[in-house]
């Protein structure tokens, strides 16, 4: 998939593609600001297809578009990975692959499309690239961390923990880092992101559900 959106100023996309390790200035005021707009303009596609959809069922949709994972796939599609400009640490340890850096990447680049031609312009990428997708959500009352933990049961297996690995950020923008784990026979671990420490557990229990239910090569 290629981005179809095309800079007036060239220099904010390459900004947005510049990860914090190959120093300053980079994509992580962006990153802020992207991730700000996705929420907004995803929320606004999700009113739009779900009229009798309950607030709590609202956040649970945009939950699973919205978190680092999905939005790492997406980075993928548009093979942000060519791209990026990172450190050489980065780059021997293939940083170009890594879900956080692909997410936070397009994340700075939604914000680029912002700071170049407005609201409006955003607004046409983001529903461009997430209409397909909000189309494709199969609604649902449970949340991850109650469809992981009833398929679990459903398995006789261990059920998961969660722990706080890290949180940072002013506190009006603050991000939880969470794992999610399960022990053997399973044996995951799995981080998730979020702008709680709730969301950042949903958003790891939905990571865990995807490893567990691909299908296996």
């Amino acid at each position: 998939m290629e981005f179809s959106y095309r800079f007036r100023d060239p220099n904010l996309a390459t900004l947005a593609l510049t990860h914090r390790s190959a120093g300053r200035p980079n994509n992580e005021r962006m990153e802020f600001l992207g991730d700000a707009l996705l929420g907004v303009l995803v929320a606004e596609l999700l009113f739009e297809a779900h009229p009798n959809a309950s607030e709590g069922e609202l956040s649970r949709l945009r939950a699973q578009l919205v978190n680092g994972q999905a939005l790492a796939v997406i980075g993928r599609e548009l093979e942000l990975g060519d791209d990026l400009k990172l450190g050489p640490g980065e780059l021997k340890s293939g940083g170009f692959r890594r879900d956080s850096i692909l997410a936070d990447a397009f994340e700075a680049l939604i914000a680029a499309v912002y700071l170049d031609a407005g609201y409006d312009a955003c607004r046409t990428v983001v529903r461009e690239l997430f209409t397909p997708r909000v189309a494709a959500l199969k609604r649902s009352s449970k949340d991850a961390k109650t469809k992981l933990q009833e398929w679990l049961q459903g398995k006789g297996l261990p059920l998961p923990t969660y722990d706080l690995k890290d949180s940072y950020g002013e506190d009006h923008a603050k991000l939880f880092d969470v794992s999610c784990t399960i022990d053997e026979p399973v044996a995951i671990s799995v981080e998730g992101r979020g702008g709680s420490r709730r969301a950042a557990e949903q958003d790891a229990a939905e990571a865990v559900l995807r490893r567990l239910l691909e299908p296996k090569a």
